[in-house]
């Protein structure tokens, strides 16, 4: 419980501060929009580094149903040795029932190398709120089930045993806001806890959060911070890997 107040905590305050993904405009016309995020570094000398991150987000909607995409990606190396090599792709479907209710269905992947993660996937369906929707300001909150199936690069101890692979329901409880703060000046959060129904007590949770600020019409400069939290990852394994962004991004509408 101390992690999950520590991730809101940042959450609201970083949110507050509008320090948080590149994201396309959504608009009820059926069309897709979408954002392409760049960032890279390189230095020699007596350091050898490298790093690339890229990001992308993808949005379709109507009057009654919402497409969403996303994905991230990011590699480094220093001094000839691979420091980080991790990958998430996502999507979800959203239907409104209502006004203020909607149903949605949604497909996560990843894979971080050095999490021993070679590849999750996870389905998750449920019910959401709109509890705020107005042209400038958006809050969702949602709650369903979840399937998750993880693969692992080496056998780790999970659970009280040593696997190559785990799988699980759990529960899915989520959040989300989008923030116009400016003409010029976006911010999105997102929040998912799933605890772990067949090993109760376990959890994971992921934060992503973004900051987009238009230098044109089409060029945003942005900053993401994403923050994954596994109470169990395995011996010798970190629970919480955290990943700041910074580069450009171009929007296609």
């Amino acid at each position: 419980m101390k992690v999950i107040r520590t991730v809101l905590t940042m959450a609201l305050a970083l949110s507050g501060f509008g320090l948080v993904h590149a994201q396309p405009a959504v608009k009820t016309d059926g069309q897709y929009r979408a954002a392409l995020g760049l960032g890279a570094s390189m230095s020699s000398g007596n350091t050898d580094s490298r790093n690339l991150s890229l990001t992308a987000d993808a949005v379709r909607a109507t009057d009654q149903d919402k497409t969403s995409l996303y994905g991230h990606a990011q590699y480094a190396r220093s001094d000839g040795v691979t420091t980080a090599e991790q990958v998430r792709l996502g999507g979800r479907q959203d239907h409104n029932l209502s006004r203020a209710y909607f149903a949605f269905g949604g497909l996560d992947l990843e894979r971080n190398k050095f999490s021993n993660l070679k590849v999750r996937g996870q389905l998750s369906g449920g019910l959401g709120w709109h509890a705020i929707k107005s042209p400038t300001t958006t809050f969702d909150l949602f709650g369903g089930l979840s399937y998750t199936s993880d693969k692992y690069f080496n056998a780790t101890l999970i659970d009280g045993r040593t696997r190559h692979s785990y799988d699980y329901f759990g529960l899915l409880l989520g959040e989300e806001s989008t923030h116009k703060l400016s003409e010029t000046t976006s911010v999105k959060q997102r929040l998912i806890l799933v605890p772990n129904l067949k090993d109760r007590g376990e959890f994971r949770a992921n934060w992503d959060a973004g900051l987009a600020v238009a230098m044109s019409k089409a060029m945003n400069l942005n900053v993401g911070l994403s923050v994954a939290h596994n109470s169990d990852p395995g011996a010798g394994r970190k629970s919480t890997d955290t990943l700041l962004t910074t580069g450009v991004s171009i929007k296609f509408e």
